[in-house]
């Protein structure tokens, strides 16, 4: 359950006033678009509000533009792109026809153009925003685009194509990042053990500075954290200890740390995971009850996604989640579980592909191959919570967790 930040500035550092090194993979386009029965995939930005076009056509430009640009990838042809007059050039080395425009007869008129013959054209929308992560087109644009006698539909299952399949080198960064990070965090349970058996002062903070210096040494970045949160703080999904704001931790504390990095090399993708602890020897059965129901629903959950690819069925993130709630329901907690069951993993730690929701949202994505997610169900009582964070990696023909699980209770 790592944070993340509303705003992403380093996404939009890769996009505006640096070259984009991806260069746009038009045959591998058009070839999605004409297995998901699509005419054509209209990319439109305004002010910067969306990367993720940016990022699939492999474009930056010096700033964000300050008039609407619209680019048409057809499913069969050359692609046509509609750009302002006073904002020519926006579009850089795209292949295919310029429109130009001016005024908004103009722009109406390009946009006719850029959809004649189509019945059905993608586009970052999501129906009743069910998947808010592809959903940057604005209401007023989709009217708009309607208005040439268009359906627009969702480009959710081709962003994930382009934005969260991993190539085997992602895959590798990944697996040697959770090598770091397990042994970093094996470091902050030593720790935790050693001064709470001693008697010791130690504070949140302090277990927090000791993973992002052991992050440090190894080779590893984040964007934040970690999560260290000791009995009621462990609580808070999104809780972070600070200098000003940090609890002690004690004998009989109950422990949980959340710790998410990547290495620190192009192109690297996260490892994020969740482990708890009670710092002691015989933890109260309240404790023992919760850790065993959330432990039981990430197990569910691995195994609806593995006994899917197995027999080869198509699987939905919303499906994984239902897995993972069922079984905290049926041990008395459903109410205490208040967040989706997973989200998908890549350069950001909240990746574009399929998350494992059908709480937040209705995540009807498919889960796709050579693609990585959280399961992290969680239970939060008003005195302790109680998570368990794995990555599952999704093969061509296989699905596999791929760090340590915590199996049992750790007894610092």
């Amino acid at each position: 359950m790592s944070r993340q930040s509303p705003a992403k500035p380093a996404t939009a550092d890769r996009l505006f006033g640096v070259n984009c090194k991806f260069a746009m993979n038009l045959q591998l386009i058009q070839q999605e678009l004409r297995n998901q029965k699509l005419d054509g995939w209209l990319f439109f930005d305004h002010h910067a509000r969306d990367p993720l076009s940016y990022r699939v056509l492999g474009i930056s430009v010096a700033k964000p533009p300050s008039r609407r640009w619209y680019y048409m990838i057809p499913a069969e042809g050359e692609p046509t792109g509609m750009e302002h007059r006073i904002e020519r050039g926006v579009l850089g080395a795209l292949p295919g026809e310029r429109i130009p425009y001016s005024s908004w007869a103009e722009q109406l008129a390009g946009i006719r153009k850029l959809t004649a013959g189509m019945r059905r054209v993608a586009m970052q929308y999501s129906p009743m925003c069910a998947i808010p992560y592809v959903s940057t087109v604005d209401a007023g644009t989709v009217e708009l685009v309607r208005s040439a006698g268009v359906e627009v539909a969702s480009s959710a299952e081709l962003i994930q194509v382009f934005e969260a399949r991993w190539t085997p080198e992602a895959l590798e960064s990944h697996l040697e990042a959770g090598r770091r990070v397990d042994r970093a965090r094996a470091g902050a349970f030593a720790l935790i053990h050693e001064r709470t058996r001693n008697g010791a002062p130690l504070s949140e903070v302090d277990v927090k500075l000791l993973v992002r210096d052991a992050f440090a040494k190894a080779g590893l970045i984040t964007d934040s954290g970690p999560i260290v949160g000791a009995n009621a703080n462990a609580s808070n999904p999104h809780y972070e200890p600070t200098e000003e704001s940090t609890a002690a931790i004690r004998s009989g504390d109950w422990v949980l740390l959340d710790m998410w990095a990547k290495l620190d090399q192009p192109d690297a993708v996260y490892y994020d995971i969740t482990w708890t602890a009670y710092c002691g020897d015989n933890p109260p059965d309240k404790i023992r009850n919760v850790f065993a129901a959330v432990t039981g629903a990430r197990d569910a959950a691995i195994r609806r996604v593995q006994d899917a690819v197995a027999a080869r069925r198509p699987l939905c993130g919303w499906e994984v989640d239902d897995a993972a709630r069922d079984y905290i329901r049926s041990r008395g907690y459903g109410e205490w579980f208040t967040h989706r069951t997973g989200h998908s993993i890549g350069q950001e730690v909240h990746g574009n592909g399929a998350n494992m929701d059908n709480f937040e949202t209705h995540d009807e994505r498919r889960v796709s191959p050579w693609t990585c997610f959280s399961i992290e169900p969680g239970v939060y009582l008003p005195e302790f919570g109680v998570r368990s964070e794995v990555n599952m990696f999704v093969g061509d023909n296989d699905a596999r967790v791929t760090g340590e699980i915590q199996r049992e209770m750790a007894l610092l």
